[in-house]
This record gives C-alpha cells, structure tokens and sequence, in this order.
C-alpha cells in the first residue's frame, strides 16, 4: 500500500478540496448540498479549522497529491453542545477502497483525545453501507433514524446517525 500522509491544510489546497466533495455534490446523495462549492467559499469554510482544539480538518496525502480530508465540525451552535462535535470524512473516488479514509478518520479521532471533545456524531446519508460499516469500524453506534429528511435528486433520503465517545 502506498503510504497516506496526514497533515493540516492550507489555502493552495482549497481546489482540490472543492474538487473532491464537488464530486458528492453533483454524483451522490451522500452530502446534501445541491449546489457545487466554490474554491472561494472552501477557503471561507477551511479558515474556520484549526483555530481551536476541538474543530480540527485534516487533508491526507499520497504522493503528494490531497486523496481525502476528515473534519470534526461544531455540533450545533448553542454553547451547550461544545464539547461535542459532527466528524466527516471525504475522499477522492480514485481513492476509494485503499484504507486509506479508515486511517485518515482514525487520525482525526486520535487528534480529539485529551481535548475537550465528549462526543462524535456522524451523520449518514442512507443507504450508504461503505460509511456505515466505516463508522462502526471506528467504533460509532447507532443512536438515530430520520426518515424523508433530506430531499435531493427527486426524492427524499433518511439519515442514520451514529456517535461514539472520546
């Protein structure tokens, strides 16, 4: 296997980045946006990382070229919920299958012990069994089931979300 790098972003990698989750957008149901990100608005969302200890972003790397990046986000706004967060990973399709997102997710995770993080949430776009089984490799549990929450190409979609402690 060639080796994945991990390491914090930076604004010449806001491109790539839109690049990679434009291709949910546009391909998939798996993110609710419905409209592809701007390169602009990557570097708007990526100066909001890496401020505070808890709201990491993390590109991984093979060959110098970005494949993927996982983020723990704020969880909801209210002051309460600070020391949980939602986690996300997403990766290039060519990078797909490599275990390499397993060990990219993983380094997130790793990044969030002795903060002050009690909770990770994922939240999935059903059916989606790659990121379900992923999630519970990681040790995620399920916790919830929307239904019809999220409507995207005609139809509506469930989430399944799933949390795990720190």
């Amino acid at each position: 296997m060639t080796e994945l790098n991990v390491r914090e972003p930076n604004f010449e990698d806001c491109h790539r980045l839109a690049e990679i989750y434009n291709h949910y957008v546009i391909n998939t149901h798996v993110t609710f946006d419905i409209k592809p990100v701007s390169d602009k608005s990557r570097q708007e969302w990526l100066s909001g990382y890496n401020k505070d200890p808890i709201h990491r972003l993390f590109v991984g790397t093979v060959n110098n070229k970005v494949i993927g990046y996982a983020s723990s986000s704020q969880f909801r706004s209210k002051p309460a919920y600070y020391r949980s967060v939602e986690t996300t990973i997403y990766l290039a399709p060519e990078a797909l299958g490599k275990g390499w997102g397993k060990a990219l997710y993983q380094y997130l995770l790793d990044q969030l012990v002795d903060t002050k993080v009690k909770r990770c949430y994922g939240v999935i776009a059903l059916p989606n069994d790659a990121s379900v089984g992923l999630h519970r490799g990681l040790g995620y549990r399920e916790v919830g089931h929307l239904t019809d929450v999220g409507f995207k190409f005609d139809r509506f979609w469930d989430t399944l979300w799933m949390e795990r402690s720190i």
